[in-house]
């Protein structure tokens, strides 16, 4: 993104193939899931797992809290690169995408396990690998 990207107002959910915001590098570090790279260097520093919740701007923490306070929840475990929400819901545009999430997010952390894990790992590689769009 460029440097000043949220200079005309309130942060934006999701950004599009189409937002000005993107540079064409950004864009294309974008269309082909490379810019989760640099997330390994934090998964390898114990900061995040592999697995876990998709984590989220403050600025969208504090608007989901307000309408469902389930989100702190997600706190007892590690973000993650990847997420069940992420591979079944996508990116999240609108607030009721963010809600979907959450409840998604929370059966992901009333059932994990290693089983549950590798499967959410093999649909992300196979969903990036077929080109379909998060």
């Amino acid at each position: 993104m460029r440097i000043d990207a949220e200079s005309m107002g309130t942060p934006a959910l999701c950004s599009g193939e189409t937002d000005p915001r993107l540079t064409r590098v950004g864009r294309f570090l974008r269309v082909h899931h490379l810019d989760e790279l640099p997330q390994m260097w934090n998964v390898l520093i114990g900061d995040m797992s592999f697995v876990g919740w998709r984590p989220e701007r403050e600025y969208f923490v504090q608007q989901i809290m307000q309408i469902d306070n389930r989100f702190q929840y997600l706190y007892q475990i590690r973000p993650g690169v990847t997420s069940f929400a992420t591979v079944y819901n996508g990116y999240t545009d609108t607030m009721e995408k963010m809600l979907t999430r959450l409840d998604q997010d929370i059966y992901y952390l009333r059932t994990q396990s290693i089983a549950f894990d590798a499967k959410i790992l093999m649909l992300t590689f196979l969903t990036i690998v077929s080109g379909k769009k998060f």
